[in-house]
């Protein structure tokens, strides 16, 4: 399943981000995003990609090339093959109901698709419940560059930096395991 277009509203007497996506499958999930679990994706997968970049790079330079892919993708979305003209197309099919599901939390872990480095996003929901969301490339930048948006819109302060000992968790992590960032 691959995602087609995503969409996200600010819904300022909530407090809360409508957050949507459809699938080339004709498929559609909603979710509720609190400024808390916003915040924790837009950190996680800042410190991701940075932490992706450090591998072929100086830490310094890592930081300033995602700075600038960041910047590049909120001024210009079409400048990485994103579309920001194209309406949000709802699809006929809710999997998991027509009505927005709270995720309760995430975790962000990196992962390699199709030779390119992504994110995997487990949005975790009311009962226990998980829905893993792979994104890498353009999409995930277009997510960030969505969330990041909606977070400048609802005033909710600056993207918290993630403690290094989140995701390396000191040096007893074995070797071979991914990272985690919850």
């Amino acid at each position: 399943m691959s995602i087609k277009q995503f969409n996200a509203t600010y819904l300022a007497p909530d407090d809360r981000l409508l957050f949507r996506f459809n699938t080339t499958e004709d498929t559609e999930f909603r979710f509720w995003f609190t400024r808390r679990v916003t915040l924790f994706i837009l950190a996680a997968t800042q410190h991701l990609t940075v932490e992706n970049l450090e591998q072929a790079h100086a830490p310094e330079i890592a930081k300033a090339i995602a700075e600038f892919d960041k910047e590049v993708m909120q001024s210009n979305p079409e400048s990485k093959g994103v579309s920001k003209a194209e309406v949000y197309q709802p699809a006929s099919n809710y999997p998991l109901g027509a009505d927005p599901l709270l995720v309760m939390d995430a975790k962000c872990t990196p992962e390699k698709q199709d030779l390119e480095d992504g994110v995997s996003l487990d949005l975790v929901l009311p009962g226990g419940a998980n829905m893993n969301v792979k994104m890498a490339g353009p999409t995930l930048q277009a997510l960030c560059a969505v969330l990041n948006q909606l977070r400048e819109h609802a005033v909710w302060g600056a993207v918290p930096s993630v403690a290094e000992s989140a995701t390396r968790g000191a040096d007893n992590i074995k070797e071979g395991v991914k990272p985690s960032i919850h």
